[in-house]
Formats: C-alpha cells, sequence, structure tokens
C-alpha cells in the first residue's frame, strides 16, 4: 500500500504537473477539449487568481452546482490552490434543498451552470435571491442568504447580478502571481479544504468537513487498490458532488498522473463511446450504472478493449453484474469500494488479485493504514470475526467533522476517534468485511443516499398530512425505491398523484416516494415505537415486491 502523505491538494497538482507536464491530464470528449498538465496547473492557477480578486479569502465557503463539466474539475483545483472550501451541491437539488445548503454553509460564492434535466438552476437561485435582478456582480445583499456575496454563472450570456466564468480569467490579472504562491504557501495539510452535504437521520443534511490529508491520502490508497499510473485514463461518469467523482475519481488521477475523463452527464452510449475513442483503461460507476451500459442495445459494436479497471461502490453488486463488467465488458481487474462520505470516502476495498466471488460477496480488507472493528452496538465492546456489528473505523480518513453541528459530530466520532458508520457488517478471518445491514434507517437508491427523516420532515408541511413514515423496499432495478405510508387528518382525502405533485419541484426526483401507502396505525412496539420493518414487510405483501430481487437487474 501506498505510504501516506502530508502535502495539500495545490502542491500534489504542481507536483504531479512538473512530473509529466505534456501528458494529457483531462480530455472532454464531448467538448473536443484536452489539457496537458503544464496546462491544466496554470488554468487552475488562473482561475485562482481570478476567485482572489473577488477578495475570497482561504477558509472561506464556496458553492458549486452543476454536472461534470470542464470547469468544476479547474475550480476543483483552483479553489484549493487559493484555499477556499468548495461546498458541492447535489445536481439534483430543487430550491428547498438548495437554500438550505447555501445558508447552513454559510456560502459567499456561488458557481452554477444554466439548468440540468428539465430544472432550471439560474430560476431556482433567481427565487430565493430576487435582488440579483438589481444588484451589481459582486454586491449582492440577500435577504434569505446573508453571507452570499458572488454568483459565477458557467455560461456565455451575461446574467443580472453574475459574474461570468469568463471573468474570473480576466479579474487574475488584478492578482499577481507573487500574491497566489504566497496564499498557497500559507495552506496547511490538515485544513478543510472540501466540504459535501449527507443527508441526517435528524432531517437536516450536514457539512461533512474535510481537509486535504484526508482526501489526498484517500485519493491515493483508491488508486494503489487498482495500480492506477500515468499510463492511466480514467471515464468518469459518477457525479463530482460525491466523493466518488471528486476524490476516487479526479484527485486519484492527478495524485498519480492517471488521464481525467470525465463524462459531463451520465449516459450509458455516451460512456461507451468515450471508452472506445479515447481508449479509457479504468471505469467507475454505481452498479446502475453498469447495467444500463450492458444493457445499451448496441453495446456489442463498441470496442472495450482497453478496459483493465475500475471502481463499482455505492451499493451492493450483484455477481452477474460482476462476472459481465470482467467478461462483456474486459475489465477484469475492477474492484468494489465501501465507505461513506464521512471516511473521506473509502474505508475497504478489493483488490484486483481477489476472486470474483470475493469481489461480489465482500467489501474487500481496510485500505491501506485505516483501522475497522465491529462492534455491539448496545455495549460498544468489540466483537470476535463472523459476528455481526456495527462497523467503526479510525485514522487519517476521518471527517473533521460536521459544520456548525457540534453535536451531530460527537454522535458520530467517538472521544478515540471512531467513526461510528451506522452500517452492520461482519468480519472473517482473512479480513474481509461484509456489509448486511443499516443500524440507520438509510435507503440506498441507485447509489444515491435518501435519509427517510428528511423526505419526512418535508411531507409533513403538507396540509393534509398528519403523520408520515419513510422507508425503503426492494426494487429490482435501483436496489431499493422509496415509500411513504401516510396519515392523513380526518375527513380529507389525498391522492398518489396529489402526494407527487406536491414533492416535485421541491425535493429531489430520486427522493420523491415511488410507492404510497395511506394508513389508519402504525405497527408499535411495547414502548411505542414504530416498527418500520413491518411497514416495509407489509408493502412488500400489498405491492408483490420479491426481497431476492434487490438489486438483480
Amino acid at each position: 500500500m501506498a505510504e501516506l502523505r502530508s502535502i495539500t491538494i495545490g502542491d500534489l497538482l504542481d507536483e504531479t504537473a512538473s512530473r509529466y507536464p505534456q501528458k494529457q491530464a483531462l480530455i472532454y470528449k464531448e467538448r473536443n477539449l484536452r489539457y496537458t498538465f503544464e496546462e491544466f496547473q496554470q488554468l487552475c492557477n488562473q482561475v485562482a487568481k481570478g476567485l482572489m480578486s473577488l477578495g475570497i479569502q482561504a477558509g472561506e465557503n464556496i458553492a458549486i452546482w452543476a454536472t461534470n463539466v470542464p470547469e468544476w474539475v479547474t475550480a476543483q483545483f483552483a479553489s484549493a490552490k487559493m484555499g477556499a472550501v468548495l461546498v458541492t451541491v447535489n445536481t439534483s437539488y430543487r430550491v428547498h434543498e438548495l437554500e438550505y445548503l447555501l445558508r447552513q454553509s454559510e456560502s459567499t460564492t456561488l458557481i452554477l451552470i444554466d439548468s440540468y434535466r428539465d430544472a432550471s438552476y439560474l430560476e431556482m437561485i433567481r427565487e430565493i435571491c430576487p435582488e440579483l435582478d438589481s444588484c451589481e456582480p459582486g454586491e449582492l445583499v440577500s435577504e434569505r442568504l446573508p453571507h452570499l456575496k458572488n454568483v459565477i454563472y458557467i455560461g456565455n450570456e451575461r446574467q443580472p447580478g453574475m459574474f461570468l466564468w469568463s471573468d474570473l480569467l480576466s479579474r487574475a490579472m488584478n492578482v499577481t502571481e507573487e500574491e497566489r504562491i504566497a496564499r498557497q504557501a500559507s495552506l496547511e495539510p490538515d485544513q478543510v479544504i472540501n466540504m459535501q452535504y449527507t443527508s441526517g437521520t435528524t432531517g437536516f443534511p450536514k457539512g461533512v468537513m474535510l481537509t486535504h490529508n484526508n482526501i489526498v491520502n484517500n485519493a491515493i490508497q483508491v488508486a494503489s487498490c487498482q495500480n492506477l499510473g500515468p499510463e492511466d485514463l480514467v471515464c468518469i461518469p459518477v457525479p463530482f458532488f460525491h466523493c466518488f467523482g471528486c476524490v476516487m475519481g479526479t484527485l486519484a488521477c492527478v495524485a498519480t498522473g492517471a488521464t481525467m475523463v470525465p463524462v459531463i452527464s451520465f449516459h450509458p452510449k455516451t460512456v461507451l463511446e468515450v471508452v472506445e475513442a479515447e481508449r479509457c483503461t479504468a471505469l467507475y460507476g454505481v452498479p446502475t450504472m453498469f447495467i444500463a451500459e450492458l444493457n445499451e442495445p448496441e453495446f456489442d459494436k463498441y470496442d472495450l478493449s482497453s478496459l483493465r479497471t475500475g471502481i463499482m461502490a455505492g451499493s451492493t453488486c450483484p455477481i452477474e453484474v460482476m462476472k459481465a463488467v470482467v467478461n462483456r465488458m474486459g475489465a477484469s481487474e475492477v474492484t468494489i469500494a465501501y465507505g461513506q462520505t464521512e471516511s473521506s470516502p473509502v474505508i475497504t476495498q478489493t483488490v484486483p488479485e481477489d476472486s470474483i466471488e470475493r469481489r461480489v460477496s465482500t467489501v474487500g480488507r481496510a485500505l491501506g493504514p485505516v483501522e475497522v472493528k465491529i462492534i455491539d452496538p448496545e455495549t460498544g465492546a468489540t466483537l470476535p470475526t463472523g459476528v455481526q456489528g456495527e462497523l467503526c473505523t479510525r485514522g487519517y480518513h476521518v471527517m473533521k467533522g460536521y459544520y456548525n453541528m457540534p453535536e451531530q459530530t460527537y454522535k458520530a466520532i467517538d472521544n478515540e476517534g471512531w467513526l461510528h458508520t451506522g452500517d452492520l457488517a461482519t468480519m472473517d478471518e482473512e479480513g474481509y468485511f461484509r456489509i448486511t445491514g443499516r443500524l440507520k434507517d438509510m435507503i440506498i437508491r441507485g447509489g444515491e443516499n435518501i435519509y427517510p427523516r428528511e423526505i419526512e420532515e418535508f411531507l409533513y408541511t403538507h396540509p393534509k398530512i398528519v403523520d408520515v413514515q419513510v422507508v425503503g423496499v426492494p426494487d429490482a432495478k435501483y436496489g431499493e425505491q422509496v415509500l411513504a405510508c401516510i396519515k392523513i387528518k380526518e375527513g380529507e382525502s389525498l391522492t398518489e398523484e396529489e402526494v407527487k405533485a406536491y414533492c416535485d419541484g421541491k425535493i429531489s426526483r430520486f427522493k420523491i416516494p415511488h410507492y404510497i401507502q395511506v394508513v389508519t396505525e402504525y405497527p408499535m412496539t411495547a414502548s411505542g415505537k414504530i416498527q418500520k420493518y413491518k411497514l416495509r414487510e407489509m408493502a412488500m405483501k400489498e405491492f408483490g415486491l420479491d426481497p431476492s430481487e434487490q438489486g438483480t437487474a
């Protein structure tokens, strides 16, 4: 395994650029765009100076709301060079979620594209900040978002109250190279540089604070498990706003000199075209992405013979899918990774030498110099091999904490520095871990983590709903789907269509309940606690769902 390093992201990029100046760093087939490491380094330096010209200080939070566009990657490394904390925004967010994130993170700057799918980002930010229509760029005074000053639009058409991305490039001349170098030199590897929001059982998303050390070292370890090197080209269709995209993807490439080959937004045909055209050697994805690629009608016409490795993560991989990735795609060394945002993200990973059976029945062994143990959730005692308990981990990869949420941080990380994942697992005699369930009620739908409480909190705001319980139920395509069991006010009626219409545009599409049941009472324990597993069993019976089909499409 690779050694731990103490280095900032900016210095890491400079190191790689000095080692491989003329090697391809970043390729966007969709945009016909190619940068060498030297060119990419210079562009990041320019954008870093542009951000500094806006008065943004080291440690200040700046948010980015965009698909995997080239500016996202540049912003990631430019912000790291000048010390701003990059707050990543889920591309599926809607008004309610965006406003909460920007307010809770105290972000002073928002970088955004115009739209994604059927959602206009520009309309949403204007709904939250109508003051944009009448302010000068950089002088926003928002009633709802008092910290937000700058909005930067990734586009060509000038928008009221916003800077254009091109303005950042031209404003760079207002900051000297000496000032940028001094800023970069002032940064420490243990400072927070990345913040990602993960939903919580409290119903409110939490900002996970990750340092240079956290994510640089996790990227290095993840790359080591795949034997990534300068000769590799990594196709990255997973979103950058997740650690999968921006740590295991872009940062792992920069750490090793491999070439980043992102896909702007996932479409199976596009992925296959990019892998073939650029001769990618590694491919990333959650199982549903690999399933979609394998089921692409013209799959067999693509030459994927360059593929060697990659990562499948996000949810359990069915064995037939893994076999198809190895045999039909040719990615014989594809690995499985497990973790969570709070652990930067990877805790355990398989290696190419592991058998296919190992790669689908386990999530590998502890990644590099990290500690992992299985404990009794009630007593905290460490359990012997083969006994199910909560998986806990400790080491360089554990987050600094949740932003402005000390109580939540204390609940997640104990006094001895162990991160309690909330996942149930077992460990065998050879140190391989199996994830067996969740202490929390989290739902994983197609690789997206969904916390029932967040949806419950939202549905409580419906005037006809008196109570709601949200659980996950098996689904052959996505692994799990969202079920809402709703109690309505006496004398009222409520249809499934009304509930879905109420959610539309207010919460992310993947969080909108797929199944809706109107109930008069919930199954309870003697102490009055709702038994969610019984709600799940009742729904499976009513909707004819087969638990053995979970994630086996």
